[in-house]
């Protein structure tokens, strides 16, 4: 059972209380829509302000007081949920009742995050110029990073051309372009601007009382100016026009990528028969796609598909020769087109059930499996329960995943074309 707690106006807290782990997982997450020119600076907040604290100014200062803290840990949390972003930090810590008599951990790990994100290190009243430009390399790094991985570019490519008007095209941490570009004054009147203007969700679970919890958060924001700024809901995918697109690459393999698209209407059933659609279609080892276009036909040395259901998108890669590229393409077609036939048995629609469930499972195997699960349900506009997920998919039959599949429309083609082959 989630507790909710409304600290102050646009600062929500939400507690799990649960006894079965030995380190509870803490989140905070400051909301924002995503766009193209805040996405670097939303990567970058956490990672500077993590470089330092007013009486912690280094990451040897940080390293000591996460030590003495029984070894907690804290990292920057960001994420994309539709249309919004999150930037943030997480941490995870030993529980107090399993701490040495008279030790607290609880209360010092709030105070230690409330020093993190209200009380930077500053430099001329901004934040230091050093940290700034180190956090900027090594966020450039990792995204100049991706070109190397054929695969996640290529996917991220294909987003990029599909939600050229969408905010959904937008990689989760920006464009390494962006990033350069970004100063340390502009990075702090972000940061500023951001804490007094962003809806702030606070996630925590463990086995400490839930009211007490939030009398030790909402101590943490009692003296900060707030004017906080409503969240516009999540949007469906916005259509910015239909395309094929190509592009060359050294790799002696090819990938194409194909875009489907689906409507949105925010409800469970048909969004979950759209999920069991993916995964009998091109989620696994037992897929259409797996099976006929890898295994039997020998077409490509990947395949795969993956539904991102906030936008009803349904996205294939596969990594193919170059010669053939546009047979595998036309395949893929010929087995979406054998869903949409009703050539769905039941013991596939049984397997993409199991996995699906066997997933939904292990949600509540961890504390920070727990919080992940539960922040990103409440911030999709579509919130359900890992049990209310498992009764749904029991519920979901041929039929269900057959009309699924006709929704699907093919919207974008991408090709990473192999040159040394």
């Amino acid at each position: 059972m989630i507790h909710q707690f409304t600290l102050f106006p646009g600062i929500t807290l939400r507690c799990v209380p649960d006894d079965r782990f030995k380190q509870a997982c803490m989140t905070v997450q400051l909301v924002h829509p995503m766009s193209k020119e805040e996405a670097p600076l939303n990567a970058l907040v956490p990672a500077v302000l993590l470089r330092g604290t007013e009486s912690a100014p280094d990451i040897r200062s940080i390293t000591q007081r996460l030590d003495d803290l029984y070894g907690a840990s804290v990292g920057v949390c960001i994420r994309r949920v539709g249309d919004y972003q999150t930037t943030g930090f997480g941490c995870g810590f030993v529980e107090d009742r399993l701490a040495l008599s008279g030790d607290r951990i609880l209360e010092p790990m709030v105070q230690f995050l409330k020093e993190l994100l209200l009380c930077p290190v500053l430099e001329n009243g901004i934040f230091r110029q050093d940290y700034v430009e180190t956090e900027k390399k090594n966020l450039t790094d990792y995204l100049q990073s991706q070109y190397n991985d054929k695969i996640r570019y290529a996917n991220l490519q294909l987003l990029r051309y599909m939600c050229k008007a969408d905010s959904y095209g937008v990689p989760r941490l920006g464009e390494a372009e962006d990033v350069q570009k970004v100063t340390a004054q502009a990075l702090y009147d972000y940061y500023r601007r951001i804490l007094k203007e962003c809806p702030i969700e606070i996630f925590y679970v463990g086995s400490a009382c839930p009211e007490t919890v939030a009398e030790l958060v909402k101590e943490v924001f009692r003296d900060v100016e707030r004017d906080c700024v409503s969240l516009p809901g999540q949007t469906p995918f916005c259509d910015g026009g239909e395309g094929r697109y190509e592009e060359k690459s050294e790799a002696a393999q090819s990938r194409l990528c194909m875009g489907f698209t689906a409507p949105v209407d925010g409800q469970a059933p048909k969004m979950l028969a759209l999920q069991m659609m993916g995964y009998i279609f091109g989620g696994g080892m037992t897929s259409k796609l797996f099976m006929n276009v890898r295994e039997k036909m020998s077409l490509c040395y990947d395949i795969g598909a993956s539904y991102y259901s906030s936008k009803g998108l349904l996205l294939v890669s596969a990594g193919v020769d170059r010669d053939k590229v546009e047979i595998t393409g036309d395949e893929i077609l010929n087995q979406l087109e054998s869903c949409r036939n009703g050539d769905i048995s039941q013991e596939e629609l049984n397997a993409a059930k199991e996995s699906v469930c066997s997933h939904m499972r292990t949600v509540t195997d961890s504390a920070g499996a727990i919080e992940e699960f539960y922040s990103i349900e409440n911030l999709s506009g579509c919130p359900m329960t890992p049990e209310a997920y498992i009764q749904q998919i029991e519920k979901i039959t041929i039929d269900d995943v057959v009309a699924a599949a006709k929704t699907l429309k093919l919207h974008t083609v991408y090709t990473l074309e192999g040159v040394s082959q």
